[in-house]
């Protein structure tokens, strides 16, 4: 099933400025913090030693957006990435199901480090995947993979999968992006950004199904828009 929603309710479901969620997405690890770190050190020492000439008061409203710049910039970067997902002019609702379910063991990042021999050895880290198979009866496909958590166990093949699809074309026929996945049985969201408010994708999943048990529901379902 692929219902198209409206401009309204794709701003509504991608918000404009990032949540707390997708900052904390974008927060990253411990190194991603240091590197940003490193890169607001430098900028203020430019400020301070380089920008001498712009004068006192800039130099220290610039000093002070350098040096938080660790901190804001995570806010900045995910509000940048929603702006790419609502500009996009056609949306859908898609519902399919788990076609297959399945554990990978991805690697993530490699350390270098230096043994009693003193020989260069590199480690890998690796975590594991849960990898889902999702469809529908048009034959559209996709695997999205998320890392492996304790709850994901309940998730079996069969499931309903909902999410977000997003297209150029205006019969949905190409889908250039999705968002993250949500299993309603379960109540899970599967996936890597968290793209949507979640509670409104909620709430429009619930008022489709309520329309859909409704004996006055539409007999085509892909023609009417949200």
């Amino acid at each position: 099933m692929l219902i198209p929603i409206t401009q309204e309710k794709l701003r509504q479901l991608v918000p404009a400025v990032a949540t707390g969620a997708q900052y904390l997405y974008v927060w990253g690890k411990l190194q991603d913090v240091l590197r940003r770190v490193i890169f607001a050190v430098v900028a203020v020492a430019i400020v301070t030693f380089g920008l001498e000439f712009l004068g006192d008061g800039t130099q220290l409203v610039l000093g002070l957006v350098a040096g938080l710049y660790w901190l804001w910039a995570p806010a900045v970067l995910a509000s940048w990435r929603n702006r790419r997902y609502r500009r996009f002019p056609y949306a859908g609702f898609w519902q399919g199901r788990v076609l297959e379910v399945y554990v990978t063991e991805e690697l993530v990042g490699k350390e270098e480090t230096v043994d009693d021999q003193g020989q260069l050895v590199i480690i890998e880290n690796r975590e594991r995947c849960l990898n889902l198979e999702i469809g529908d009866k048009s034959g559209f496909e996709t695997t999205v993979r998320t890392k492996l958590l304790r709850q994901h166990r309940v998730i079996r093949p069969g499931d309903v999968a909902q999410m977000l699809v997003l297209s150029r074309r205006p019969d949905l026929a190409e889908i250039e992006m999705i968002s993250e996945v949500y299993l309603p049985r379960h109540r899970l969201w599967i996936g890597n950004y968290p793209m949507l408010q979640r509670d409104i994708f909620v709430e429009l999943s619930e008022t489709l199904r309520r329309q859909r048990r409704s004996p006055r529901r539409s007999r085509s379902p892909r023609r009417s828009t949200l």
